[in-house]
């Protein structure tokens, strides 16, 4: 199976059909078929060949659904890049994909100016730029709508490509070493896609919103999922929370994905309390574990489901939903958010396994441990010219997620921390997540994070960041109290820390690594 399929089933049966909304740019999927075309045969005439890759940096626009096909079709990998990384960081995954062509959008064109100071790339040739202001470059300038236009009438090309073939390359963040480019191929982004479609109850009738950043797995998959089925794509290029709530009211927004912070902005903004989205059928997150109390907000303010997934970009991405079967529904409320606040059981096409030390599979008691294996048509085949890191993830087939769970006797398993994250102080495992849903059962508390420090005596102790709703006179003290009032003592916070801002990393997740690394700089090792 390659990529192509879902987008001439969708010209072929929904040509007339609105298929975009960006921002006053509408195009049925015929039309969004045609601009496709044009762009494939516009990166041929550059040279561009099947295999070779092509990056973009660009915000969430029409334009980059558009790329995401235009090298499928032909058989070229994409390289969604981060624009959040620094002007260093995008000039080595340029090197390091061997980039043959860049689609930059006007809002970067300094960011890509500053990524080539240092250095040339060979083979690396060709920007195409979107927008009216100009990149400021010694390559080959073209204008993205001048390309469109140049190749007018363009036919889809009809390439019969494998499975295997590469797709797509998505780069991990680098913060704990070299960056790594995950591969991602036609079978693994086309499975995951046609498994996603029941999962999420997708059809034509549906309006998704590409609220998460489409440089990453949060929502890029629903570009091809959506498009299976015909369904309407709309577009926020940026999260800001009024805009957001604005999307979903204007265009009748049925379903999209965020990231927990996102959500979190979103019930906090204002005027939602004003608002109502008869449209709206399901909001999902992923990235992150999300509080019960949370997921209760979410479904009394929107009016609408909650389902939690849970992925990796190594596994296109998605691994579970928090979705209930229909064997629950006449269940209680209280038992239905208690599902609905779990990570989830499997997606379709999707095998997985919690294991202990010595690979077997722990018991269903929803109480051992273990880490998350998983293996499946969409997981990757490894890491681009890094066969070390490959070999040291994918074991006998698995890979090993490291993030650590329970599983209980329906087959939902619950993330209770990454191997990374989990604090031992005094002997006693202390998981972050528990103590984060706790916090964000305080009225007062906005976001939060914890996270082990170290501690001459314990090892490690429990730390814990905040950000307190406005006007709080909440103190250290009273939060310390709070937790012990609710789990064991030594879960309890030793400190903590009132800040304006959490910190963020590109696709929007608490970078909890910025906030712990600064007290272990001088330590010999981590405690774990």
């Amino acid at each position: 199976m390659d990529l192509a399929l879902s987008l001439r089933r969708a010209v072929s049966l929904y040509g007339h059909h609105e298929a975009i909304c960006d921002h006053g740019v509408r195009y049925t999927y015929r039309q969004f078929g045609e601009r496709i075309a044009a762009l494939s045969k516009g990166l041929s005439k550059l040279g561009v060949k099947r295999g070779e890759t092509v990056a973009i940096v660009c915000p969430n626009t029409h334009h980059y659904m558009e790329a995401y096909y235009a090298c499928a079709i032909a058989g070229m990998v994409l390289n969604p890049l981060n624009f959040r990384l620094a002007a260093k960081e995008i000039f080595t995954i340029l090197a390091d994909s061997s980039a043959r062509a860049i689609i930059v959008h006007q809002d970067f064109a300094e960011l890509f100016k500053n990524a080539l100071t240092y250095g040339e790339i060979p083979g690396f040739q060709h920007v195409i730029s979107i927008g009216d202001g100009n990149v400021d470059t010694t390559l080959n300038l073209q204008q993205y709508e001048t390309v469109i236009s140049a190749n007018d009438g363009a036919e889809l090309p009809d390439l019969e490509i494998s499975g295997s073939e590469l797709a797509q390359l998505y780069y991990t963040s680098g913060t704990t070493g070299r960056a790594k480019g995950v591969m991602l191929t036609h079978e693994n982004v086309t499975s995951h896609a046609l498994a996603s479609i029941p999962e999420f109850e997708l059809s034509d009738a549906d309006t998704w919103a590409h609220i998460g950043p489409l440089f990453h797995l949060v929502d890029a998959w629903a570009v091809f999922a959506g498009t299976w089925v015909g369904a309407r794509h709309v577009f926020a290029p940026y999260f800001r929370a009024e805009e957001v709530l604005d999307l979903f009211e204007n265009e009748k927004v049925t379903k999209t994905a965020l990231v927990p912070t996102m959500l979190n902005a979103l019930l906090n903004e204002p005027s939602v309390r004003e608002r109502s989205f008869p449209a709206l059928q399901v909001i999902t997150t992923a990235g992150s574990p999300v509080a019960p109390e949370i997921v209760k907000r979410t479904c009394d303010t929107f009016g609408c489901q909650y389902w939690q997934f849970y992925g990796m970009t190594e596994c296109s991405p998605l691994l579970t939903i928090s979705k209930p079967k229909s064997s629950m529904k006449d269940w209680s409320p209280e038992r239905l958010l208690a599902v609905t606040s779990r990570t989830g059981r499997t997606v379709i096409g999707v095998e997985l396994k919690v294991v202990n030390e010595d690979g077997a599979e722990v018991e269903r008691d929803d109480t051992e441990v273990g880490e998350i294996i998983v293996r499946g048509p969409s997981i990757t085949p490894g890491y681009w010219k890094q066969p070390d890191a490959t070999s040291a993830t994918i074991k006998n087939g698995w890979l090993h997620t490291g993030d650590l769970a329970v599983i209980d006797s329906e087959g939902y398993v619950n993330v209770v921390d990454r191997k990374k994250d989990m604090i031992i102080t005094g002997g006693e495992n202390v998981y972050s997540t528990e103590v984060e849903y706790c916090l964000y059962e305080h009225p007062d508390i906005v976001e939060c994070a914890v996270f082990g420090i170290p501690d001459k005596d314990w090892g490690e102790k429990v730390k814990a960041v905040i950000v307190m709703r406005e006007g709080s006179q909440l103190d250290e003290a009273s939060v310390i109290a709070y937790v012990r009032s609710k789990l064991a003592a030594y879960k309890a916070p030793r400190s903590v820390d009132f800040i304006d801002v959490l910190p963020k990393t590109g696709s929007g997740k608490i970078y909890k690594k910025g906030l712990r690394d600064p007290y272990w700089e001088k330590q010999s090792k981590h405690i774990n």
